[in-house]
C-alpha cells in the first residue's frame, strides 16, 4: 500500500491543509484506489514555508487548492 501524508501541523493548517486532506480522500475515492492508497495527517515536517507539506514515496511536495488533483494524477496514480 502507498502512503501519502499531508502536514497538519499549524502553519500547513493555516496554508489549507485541511482542503488539501479532503480533495485527497475524495479522489482516492473516485478512483477506487481505498485499497492501494492510505491517507495520513503528521505533524510538522520541518519545511512550513513550503505550504501544505505533502510527502508520498520519500518526496516532498507542497499541496494547495489548485495543484492536488495533478499531483494525485501524475505522482499518486502513475504509481500504483
Amino acid at each position: 500500500m502507498k502512503k501519502i501524508t499531508v502536514c497538519i501541523g499549524s502553519a500547513c493548517h493555516i496554508k489549507g491543509s485541511a482542503r488539501v486532506v479532503e480533495q485527497l480522500e475524495k479522489l482516492i475515492e473516485d478512483h477506487h484506489v481505498t485499497d492501494k492508497v492510505e491517507l495520513a495527517g503528521i505533524f510538522c515536517t520541518g519545511n512550513c514555508q513550503k505550504g501544505v507539506c505533502t510527502t508520498f514515496e520519500g518526496k516532498l511536495y507542497s499541496l494547495n487548492d489548485q495543484n492536488t488533483e495533478d499531483f494525485f494524477t501524475k505522482e499518486v496514480l502513475s504509481r500504483l
